[in-house]
């Protein structure tokens, strides 16, 4: 396919939204911290009670996206190789040779519901993944396809018979975003499309169609990489970061690697809201979804109520933007 001019690029990303709508209602944080975590190579954990359309969200983008997606309900007896894939008995080959049979996570859009119910063995399977971007069974490597995105549901209350992923998982995602209940319009809305006969499990049928394709996220990616960072924004990510390693309420601060990926958000967000050079206000509108997971509250002040976000609040507040 031709190569995109810019504008055309920015245009075809934004109609994904235009296309989204037609099946889910409201959403549009959900939506844009998506878009902004595929354009930036991230992965995104949805945090929200079950039924408020966050599979459906992922669906109908890959559907927008012309990308193939999978979708595994994370159990307590989920295996690994039940992700990953397995070797198995291949008559053809010669001498009854094995082969690998690939897993649903060769996928573009990988979708992994309620990942906290499933023990962490199989929670690091998702890890290599994630991080390599390939998956190794018996020594062989194979590349996952281009695109790949992990997005992965929790469920916020801790519920019996869940495992909380462990920080070094939580660190491979780019955004944990909260998806809430929606607006009282918004549920009427809702309503009004289930009771004239909308199949939300089926955005092809609901008109949804592909506004984009993989070349159009290359582009996009490219022109993500281009946008422009002044230095003293640099120094403004690396400030808001150093501020969570100091402040009394936090055990363990955001590391080097969360504040190289606070950048790259930054940068998809601004190229999203469709500038080429990075400002303050892109900065300041990831910092909650790339840092509130990499934060370690303290026991004691977590009882205060002291939040993750709160925490990110006042250090907001108190860290100088540059003008």
């Amino acid at each position: 396919m031709s190569m995109h001019d810019d504008t055309s690029t920015h245009e075809a990303i934004l109609a994904i939204g235009t296309e989204i709508s037609k099946v889910v209602v409201g959403q549009e944080g959900t939506l844009s911290g998506l878009l902004a975590g595929l354009l930036a190579g991230g992965h995104v954990l949805l945090e929200g009670v079950p039924g408020v359309a966050k599979t459906l969200v992922v669906k109908t983008m890959a559907t927008a996206l012309n990308l193939d997606f999978k979708r595994v309900q994370f159990t307590p007896d989920l295996m690994p190789s039940d992700v990953t894939g397995q070797l198995v008995l291949d008559p053809a080959a010669e001498g009854f040779g094995f082969k690998f049979r690939q897993g649903p996570i060769f996928t573009n859009l990988f979708l992994a519901d309620e990942i906290n119910r499933t023990p962490p063995k199989t929670q690091s399977a998702l890890l290599e993944a994630m991080e390599e971007r390939q998956i190794t069974a018996e020594g062989i490597s194979s590349p996952l396809p281009d695109p790949f995105m992990v997005v992965a549901t929790q469920n916020p209350v801790e519920q019996e018979g869940t495992y909380p992923l462990p920080e070094a998982q939580l660190d491979r995602f780019m955004f944990k975003l909260i998806v809430g209940y929606p607006e009282a319009a918004q549920e009427v809305e809702v309503l009004a499309r289930h009771h004239s006969g909308m199949d939300p499990h089926d955005p092809v049928s609901a008109g949804v169609r592909p506004v984009a394709d993989q070349s159009v996220i290359t582009q996009a990616r490219t022109l993500v990489d281009q946008v422009h960072v002044e230095d003293l924004l640099m120094r403004y990510i690396v400030e808001i970061c150093r501020a969570t390693r100091s402040s009394p309420a936090v055990e363990l601060g955001v590391s080097p690697r969360g504040a190289a990926t606070l950048l790259h958000a930054a940068k998809a967000w601004a190229w999203l809201s469709g500038r080429t050079y990075l400002s303050p206000d892109e900065v300041k509108a990831v910092v909650k979804p790339t840092l509130r997971h990499r934060l370690i509250i303290r026991p004691e002040m977590e009882l205060e109520g002291t939040t993750a976000d709160s925490v990110l609040d006042s250090i907001l507040m108190t860290v100088p933007a540059p003008r």
